[in-house]
Order: structure tokens, then C-alpha cells, then sequence
């Protein structure tokens, strides 16, 4: 398995992950899918902003991707992000999202950021699990702030502590 940054050739490959986690999954609370123009904005806008989009190739096909982003709007939550992985197809429970969060977490305390958050739809087992391992922190439940396929969904919120550095401007 190979993680590396992505680039604008892996967006097709991003996108087929992407729409399939709308359609068939509660990790992504929409019901709209994506189209190409969309996933090149958002790797644009990451870029733009530093933060990293990875990806894992296995053989040669892109298993999957792991990014994170602002987890809040406001500068005062400038040093905390909020992480995503999504796993392709036939890629599952071969540790492609735990190889790619490893790198993410990295890639996050070399650019010092403070705290990772997880956003998890809270019937997640294996992503829930994963974050456990990887030292977040035991969730906190949101009850029904969501809704997808006609049934109300609770968040599972996940922090995991990076640095303990003083706040810095």
C-alpha cells in the first residue's frame, strides 16, 4: 500500500468512493451526489488552505482517501481540525483506513494542529473502533441531528488530543 498527497488524476476515483458512501451509507448526510466539478472545488480549497488530501493505492488502484478540514468557521478553532476517510469498494477491513489516518495524524501534528475531531454517524461501529485505536477519545452522542433514508441519526463526536502547546496566535 502506498499513501501519497492526491492529485487531480485521483478525482474520478475520489468521486466514485465519495458518491457511493452518499448512496448507500450514513457517513456523508446527503442525499445529492457529486459531480467532478465538486471534488475538484474541494481539492482545490483544501489545497489552498493546507490541508492535506491523501490517498491510498493498493496495485495501483486508489482503495481510498483521508483529508481533513476546518472544524469550525471562527480563527478561534484555527489550531483544531475534523478529519474524514473513506474506504473504496472491495477495500475494506485491510487496514487501508487505519494506514491513511496514521499518515493523516502526521501530516496534523508536523503542521501544528492541536486537536483532531471525528464527526461519526453514531451506528459506525468499524469507524468508531478505528478512532478508538487510533487514541480519540470516547464519544460524545448528539441525539437526532440528522436525517438520512428516513430515520433520524445520532453524531458521535471523537477528539484526539495532537500537542499540548500553549494556545499561540
Amino acid at each position: 500500500m502506498q499513501i501519497r498527497p492526491a492529485t487531480d488524476s485521483d478525482l474520478d476515483a475520489i468521486l466514485v468512493i465519495h458518491n457511493h458512501a452518499i448512496r448507500e451509507t450514513t457517513a456523508i448526510w446527503t442525499e445529492v451526489e457529486a459531480d467532478r466539478a465538486d471534488r475538484e472545488r474541494w481539492l482545490a480549497a483544501r489545497g489552498e488552505a493546507g490541508h492535506p488530501v491523501l490517498i491510498a493505492e493498493i496495485d495501483g488502484v486508489l482503495a481510498g482517501y483521508a483529508s481533513y478540514g476546518p472544524w469550525r468557521e471562527k480563527t478561534g478553532y484555527r489550531f483544531t481540525v475534523e478529519n474524514s476517510v473513506y474506504v473504496g469498494e472491495g477495500f475494506q477491513r485491510r487496514g487501508v483506513a487505519r494506514e491513511l489516518m496514521i499518515e493523516l495524524i502526521r501530516v496534523a501534528r508536523e503542521r501544528g494542529i492541536h486537536v483532531m475531531i471525528a464527526a461519526i454517524e453514531a451506528g459506525n461501529s468499524g469507524s468508531l473502533a478505528l478512532h478508538s485505536a487510533l487514541g480519540f477519545e470516547e464519544p460524545m452522542i448528539v441525539p437526532e441531528v440528522g436525517t438520512k433514508f428516513g430515520r433520524w441519526l445520532d453524531l458521535a463526536f471523537m477528539r484526539l488530543p495532537l500537542d499540548a502547546a500553549a494556545p499561540r496566535d
